[in-house]
């Protein structure tokens, strides 16, 4: 439900959905157009995680693609990364020294990614340009880790830095302004209880 609240039976008073997602640009300067995607519990405004943080995550990054394909990155403990890969039977690819890259995702495949690497900082680029390696970018993040994106977010939809522990991620974007985004995001997250918002 995207509904702003419904009333509460009883005392008229509002009853908000479980989960809050709000949507807002931010200031990184430079000229870089980012957005902010912040997923929490609307009364204790804590981050979303575990199974229920994963399955609402899964769901915003496709969402946001439409109908782009994407990947995500890893550049830390990509050891781990390839081990769950190679149990779960996840189709990956080593991108650099210090990088692997997942190629479209299932949505299952991407809420177990989500759940399992929750506390990692990981990157989801969309476009039509993840259809072929980015060598100077997979180069690029194996070194610098996430801030390679600012170098490169042009060439893409969209490039994301999702923080996943903290209820955060990062969007850098010139072809997806926060009003788009949310137009995305609501079929989406549908299916979940989530409030949809642009804070002040």
């Amino acid at each position: 439900m995207n509904t702003p609240g419904v009333p509460a039976t009883g005392n008229g008073a509002l009853e908000l959905p479980p989960f809050s997602l709000d949507v807002q640009a931010l200031d990184l300067g430079n000229e870089v157009k980012a957005v902010g995607l912040e997923l929490v519990e609307t009364e204790n405004r804590e981050p979303v995680r575990g199974k229920e943080g994963a399955e609402i995550w899964s769901e915003v990054f496709p969402g946001l693609a439409g109908k782009d394909p994407f990947v995500v990155d890893f550049f830390s403990h990509i050891d781990r990364v390839r081990e769950f890969c190679k149990a779960r039977k996840i189709e990956w690819r080593e991108a650099a020294e210090r990088c692997v890259v997942i190629p479209s995702p299932s949505a299952q495949e991407l809420r177990q990614l989500f759940e399992r690497f929750e506390g990692e900082t990981f990157g989801i680029r969309a476009g039509s340009a993840t259809e072929t390696a980015d060598s100077a970018l997979e180069g690029d993040l194996s070194w610098r880790g996430l801030d390679a994106y600012q170098q490169a977010y042009t060439r893409y939809t969209f490039c994301a830095v999702c923080e996943p522990d903290d209820g955060w991620a990062t969007i850098l974007s010139e072809a997806l302004w926060p009003s788009e985004m949310i137009r995305r995001l609501r079929p989406a997250v549908q299916r979940f209880d989530v409030h949809i918002a642009r804070p002040n």
